[in-house]
């Protein structure tokens, strides 16, 4: 494979980076350049990176065999990671289901996969690597990332090795998010009120083809609560002192990954708020909220409460729901941990 120019270049910057700061993460090196994660890890095909040409479906299948992994999801503003093993894939060719609540837990959209790509990195002087698998959306967005944790590899690894290619992926540049008038949408709150499962909700907003923030802002006051972005530290921090168990979501384009049980205090580091667990770390840029809501949703089991985050573009960038199996009603320490941010939000 002959390197142009562009690929020479972002390969010689990623070689700088590193050797001024070894621990310096790609995807800062990807903003310096101005270029996506996705580009960055191209350029390097033929030097430590192959294609992975599986499906997506028969990639996510191999999952389950790559032993002990660290397993990392990223949104606009959020990052978590955990250490496991994957559980048995379950669903179809368009979307998977690794289920294992308090363990390493993913809803798979296979059709904001665009390119895989196993990437060996060196560690420390070179004598040994880092091996992950990494997948991108069309934008060169990363949707999931995997870190091999044992050694040696257990063969899925090698199986993924035998398979790579050096063919390289065509990424397309976002389009800007334009902001609209807020739409009228006169039957939103009585179906709003008639939702019997929370994943109705999806349906919903497609139906009107509302983003998930309009339906928030149109429903303030009814089944949304609008909160300040300080409130989200507030709510980490009461919860891991009232030892209250909860489901934190950080979704990518094309991965769900949800983190359940109880929390550690948030601590400050530089630019982050982080949590730092046994198994798993969240690390959020909660400077940077755009805006904060309580999301009601009604079901059969009495309804349920959610916090969400938002950029400033109107993504998601966390959720957060108290611990509950199907069928129970949600905790009453989670709803009384609401009240009581929204009665200080009022205060204040």
């Amino acid at each position: 494979m002959t390197c142009t120019l562009q690929q020479t270049a972002i390969q010689e910057a990623i070689d700088a980076g590193r050797s001024a700061r070894p621990r310096l993460p790609v995807i800062s090196i990807a903003q310096r350049l101005d270029i996506s994660e996705g580009e960055l890890q191209a350029a390097r095909l033929g030097r430590d990176v192959w294609t992975l040409p599986l499906s997506p479906h028969a990639l996510a299948a191999c999952f389950a065999g790559l032993g002990r992994v660290k397993s990392m999801t990223r949104s606009s503003l959020a990052v978590l990671e955990q250490q496991g093993d994957y559980p048995e894939l379950r669903g179809g060719e368009c979307s998977g289901l690794l289920l294992d609540p308090g363990g390493l837990d993913l809803r798979l959209l296979y059709g904001y996969w665009h390119w895989a790509c196993l990437i060996r990195d060196a560690i420390g002087d070179g004598d040994e690597w880092r091996w992950s698998v990494q997948i991108f959306d069309r934008h060169g967005r990363a949707v999931h990332k995997c870190f091999a944790l044992e050694s040696p590899l257990p063969r899925a690894w090698g199986y993924l090795a035998a398979q790579g290619t050096l063919d390289a992926p065509a990424f397309t540049q976002m389009a800007p998010i334009l902001p609209r008038p807020l739409p009228e949408v006169p039957s939103l709150a009585d179906e709003w009120a008639a939702m019997k499962d929370v994943h109705h909700f999806f349906g919903l907003l497609k139906r009107h083809r509302l983003e998930r923030q309009e339906a928030h802002t149109l429903m303030q006051g009814r089944f949304t609560h609008a909160l300040a972005p300080q409130a989200i530290e507030t709510l980490l921090t009461q919860a891991s002192q009232q030892a209250l168990p909860l489901m934190l979501f950080v979704a990518s384009p094309g991965c769900v990954h949800i983190h359940t049980g109880a929390l550690p205090l948030p601590q400050r580091t530089p630019g982050w708020l982080s949590l730092f667990g046994e198994r798993f770390t969240l690390h959020l840029d909660d400077a940077a909220i755009a805006r904060a809501w309580i999301v009601e949703k009604p079901n059969r089991d009495g309804g349920v409460t959610s916090v969400e985050a938002f950029d400033e573009y109107g993504e998601l960038v966390l959720q957060i729901y108290a611990e509950r199996q199907e069928g129970q009603r949600e905790r009453a320490a989670w709803r009384h941990l609401l009240s009581t941010l929204r009665t200080c939000e009022a205060v204040a």
